[in-house]
């Protein structure tokens, strides 16, 4: 679905699994100064948007997902996964219940399937499952944002700022009163300057919850049973999970920055060493420079210094060893 925030003067379309907004709008480090000051606002309408109504909405949901969100208050947002059976994500969603609705913002091009999902797990619960995409557009605030929230719109409040599940039909005149408009490549910026995990980026067909951090933020260990539980259970009693997830300082005196599956090897065995992990994400961000997150093997050391491809990259911890 493409935007009609596009042809906004210097936008640039996004490609891959962002394609439909803006990469940006001709200043990357503006847009990025923008967001972390607490202003302007980043289009994310080709996210895909899910809701759930009916008096049973909550306990039914709290069967099939990993947070706890049978007695979710209205207006508290929270993350929540769907995972395989053998407890590898294979969806991640972002919810706020309005009290009379749950909402969900999902990656791009995944609503369909999880959708198909629910649908097959109704059974006899008092729900209605609905794809909203089509008439909704979610807006991100920035933490600090004072912009005004249209009354009667469903909002999740974080730490780092507002979802708004926005009209679509509003979105132009929404963002004409409350930009300037940043793109995604700043908000993914930020995104990884947090450490915050996405969906198909810092995960992979074989992904558990441990591996990326994800215990605790979209995993609730004191709760009842859901497909996957017990490979958390058993992970988080017994072991640890066999990779994960660090955040990098890239060399910047490399052009190009390293891009997504790139190899990750010791610094000390050179680029023809053998491989530990591979860049998830990376970005140009206005105060670090360039930053990356990988997904590594467990026991690699974590004071060891880093090659992503031909690039030197120190690590800091995200997921312990």
């Amino acid at each position: 679905m493409k935007s009609p925030l596009l042809s906004l003067p210097g936008a640039v379309a996004a490609e891959g699994q962002d394609e439909g907004v803006a990469a940006h709008y001709g200043d990357l480090f503006r847009e990025q100064r923008a967001l972390a000051d607490g202003t302007g606002l980043v289009d994310l309408s080709h996210r895909g948007v899910v809701t759930v109504t009916g008096d049973d909405r909550l306990s039914w949901l709290h069967l099939l997902l990993t947070q706890h969100v049978s007695e979710l208050p209205a207006g508290r947002a929270t993350e929540a996964l769907i995972l395989s059976p053998h407890g590898h994500i294979e969806h991640a969603l972002y919810l706020v219940d309005d009290g009379a609705t749950v909402w969900a913002h999902v990656e791009p091009g995944t609503q369909e399937a999880l959708i198909a999902y629910l649908e097959s797990m109704k059974f006899f619960y008092r729900v209605e499952v609905a794809d909203r995409t089509d008439d909704f557009a979610v807006v991100h605030l920035p933490a600090g944002s004072i912009a005004e929230v249209p009354e009667g719109v469903a909002v999740r409040e974080t730490p780092y700022g507002r979802d708004l599940f926005l009209p679509r039909a509003d979105l132009e005149s929404y963002a004409a009163a409350h930009g300037p408009v940043a793109g995604i490549l700043a908000y993914e910026a930020l995104r990884i300057e947090g450490h915050r995990p996405r969906l198909g980026f810092e995960t992979d067909h074989r992904t558990i919850p441990h591996e990326v951090g994800l215990i605790g933020t979209a995993v609730h260990l004191d709760k009842g049973c859901y497909r996957g539980q017990e490979t958390v259970a058993r992970v988080q009693n017994l072991g640890k999970p066999p990779r994960r997830l660090v955040f990098l300082h890239l060399d910047g005196s490399e052009v190009h920055l390293p891009g997504h599956g790139t190899p990750v090897r010791l610094a000390a065995d050179g680029a023809e060493g053998r491989q530990l992990g591979f860049i998830t994400t990376s970005a140009r961000h206005h105060e670090l420079g360039p930053i990356a997150l990988a997904l590594i093997k467990r026991n690699v050391p974590l004071d060891a210094e880093l090659l992503a491809g031909d690039t030197a990259a120190a690590q800091e911890t995200v997921v312990e060893a």
